[in-house]
């Protein structure tokens, strides 16, 4: 399986060509675009940030890197899809603005690719609602560190969870049905 790229590569890769959007931001809308059938191309990032004036990464490159392990990220069987906020030593309130921030990009992805009404199943219109609830969420609701430390880990694998099903009713139970007809 491809690695993901670090979150540093991915930043300064984002910032030489000039696409205004943190790691978090660029993996969640990538990941958003996938999960909901959107199509695996080299110049995602103009699809994901809905700006055609955007360049291609070049082949190799980190957000080039981070496209090729989000597919195959989503593709494994075993589950092993993967996070990209802010550094692990990054503060609690980072990571979890990262978190959040990364919720709002997944939606924003996720509608660009799904159009209005994605056919979902029960749980993964839950799973989107909740993705939403989310993304209008800030740090400045945690309090104590400990316990915040334990709810963003469970929050973290709640959303890894909720992509995974959504990629499942968009893209895999696509793919099963045409297999079906």
């Amino acid at each position: 399986m491809t690695d993901l790229p670090a979150v540093n590569d991915i930043l300064q890769a984002s910032q030489s060509l000039d696409l205004g959007a943190t790691p978090a931001e660029l993996h969640g809308g990538l990941c958003g675009w996938l999960a909901a059938g959107g199509a695996d191309l080299p110049a995602w990032p103009a699809r994901v940030l809905a700006d055609d004036n955007l360049p291609t990464p070049e082949p190799g490159s980190a957000l080039d890197r981070l496209r090729e392990a989000v597919v195959a990220q989503l593709e494994d069987r075993d589950f092993a899809f993967e996070l990209v906020l802010a550094a692990p030593a990054a503060p609690l309130q980072e990571r979890t603005d990262a978190l959040f921030d990364w919720c709002r990009a997944f939606l924003g992805g996720f509608g660009l690719a799904a159009g209005k009404r994605p056919a979902l199943s029960e749980e993964g219109e839950e799973a989107l609602q909740d993705l939403a609830r989310l993304a209008q969420a800030s740090s400045d609701e945690f309090d104590s560190a400990d316990e915040d430390e334990d709810a963003l880990a469970e929050i973290e694998e709640f959303v890894r969870v909720a992509v995974l099903l959504l990629h499942g009713d968009c893209v895999m139970g696509a793919r099963h049905r045409q297999r079906l007809n």
